[in-house]
């Protein structure tokens, strides 16, 4: 296989090479494909002419859900598409009705805050127990999960790759655990889908969700849901009925599509952001995740090795294989905003606030910087962000 040349990739993103950008964990800056397939798109739609008289085909459609799947080792009629990555873990959780099967819920707090909120709010209205794993320095292991989750545990529901740290989560331990004692595994990958490898099947994973416009170099509002084959109706209940669902139709008389789509509630889709996540799947595809990641790693070793002497400490496990690495500044964060403005101008990477058990028992409010590092990232971009930091 062809190693990929990542300094011609680095060249399909015009905003990666005006400016270092390195948050790429926020999301995807759009590549020249991206742009070609949106003029492709606006000259259809405006001037009846180019290659998407059709919108958002269904052809296109079948496509990107083929790749997508591929991406994670599932079969396209095990995948939705939704808006969001929020949006696909509350179908799962209306399907699965879990105040009428009663138990708990277990999550960690190194889980997406949307994620946080859902659960919390259930708990409120008494519809669930919540049982929260704490992070010991800044990572789980399925040791932390043993004593939260019992015969009573319907739903374990963790980031793959926590948006925190880039922390990757033992899914395929976790998951066993969870399915020794009857429950069902959920994994919100939106930050390791296009850059970290996923096989939902190897992983245990049952259902999973993520949007597109981070790694997967699409666009807001557009996502993937995931659901098990076997676990469709029979365990996640259809609870959204729409047009997107239905093959055919003679009056009173619908012969649906099956499979994932039923979960596809409404009856229109973004197109726009449905081609731009195809353009990009299709394109990040044609790198690979391996080439990605091996891409990523060294630039990743690089500033865990390359920070701490200039003041900042690492809440990223040393080794973490993610394509992100926080820190927390022993100065001010007020000093390094300052010192990337008078470097850069403009925002180059993410300024967090993170919560976190410290060793009084005490759940304490921290500032930290987030590092996305992609594919249009190089040894170049590193070297500025540390003569800035310097």
């Amino acid at each position: 296989m062809t190693t990929p040349n990542f300094s011609k990739i680095r060249q399909d993103f015009p905003r990666a090479v005006r400016k270092t950008w390195l948050a790429g964990a926020e999301y995807c800056p759009l590549s020249v494909h991206s742009i070609q397939a949106i003029e492709a798109y606006t000259n259809s739609k405006s001037q009846a002419s180019g290659s998407y008289g059709f919108g958002f085909s269904a052809e296109l459609q079948a496509e990107t859900k083929e790749r997508f799947a591929k991406l994670i080792n599932a079969s396209a009629d095990e995948i939705a598409f939704v808006q969001s990555t929020t949006e696909g873990e509350n179908i799962v959780l209306a399907g699965l009705d879990l105040a009428k099967r009663g138990g708990n819920v277990v999550i960690d707090d190194l889980h997406f805050e949307a994620s946080k909120y859902l659960y919390t709010t259930l708990q409120d209205r008494g519809l669930i127990e919540l049982r929260v794993v704490e992070a010991k320095n800044w990572q789980t292991t399925v040791a932390d999960y043993a004593p939260y989750i019992d015969k009573d545990t319907q739903l374990v529901s963790i980031a793959l790759v926590s948006q925190i740290n880039g922390h990757v989560a033992d899914v395929k331990a976790i998951s066993e655990l969870a399915h020794a004692n009857g429950a069902w595994m959920y994994a919100d990958i939106i930050q390791g889908a296009g850059n970290t490898p996923i096989d939902v099947e190897a992983m245990g994973i049952d259902f999973a969700s993520t949007s597109t416009y981070k790694w997967l170099m699409g666009e807001h509002g557009f996502g993937f849901l995931y659901v098990r084959r076997d676990l469709q109706e029979e365990v996640v209940k259809q609870t959204r009925y729409g047009l997107r669902q239905v093959k055919t139709e003679k009056d009173f008389d619908f012969e649906l599509h099956g499979g994932g789509t039923i979960y596809e509630g409404t009856s229109s889709m973004g197109f726009l952001p449905g081609v731009i996540a195809g353009t990009g799947l299709k394109y990040l595809t044609s790198i690979g995740v391996d080439a990605i990641r091996g891409h990523a790693q060294p630039l990743i070793d690089r500033l865990q090795t390359e920070l701490p002497p200039l003041g900042f400490r690492p809440i990223t496990p040393l080794g973490t294989q993610s394509s992100i690495v926080s820190f927390l500044p022993t100065g001010s964060i007020e000093d390094v905003q300052t010192k990337l403005d008078k470097a850069f101008g403009e925002k180059v990477l993410s300024f967090r606030n993170w919560y976190f058990k410290n060793d009084a028992g005490e759940r304490e409010h921290v500032r930290g910087i987030r590092i996305g590092v992609s594919v249009y990232n190089n040894d170049e971009d590193i070297d500025l962000l540390l003569n800035a930091l310097a």
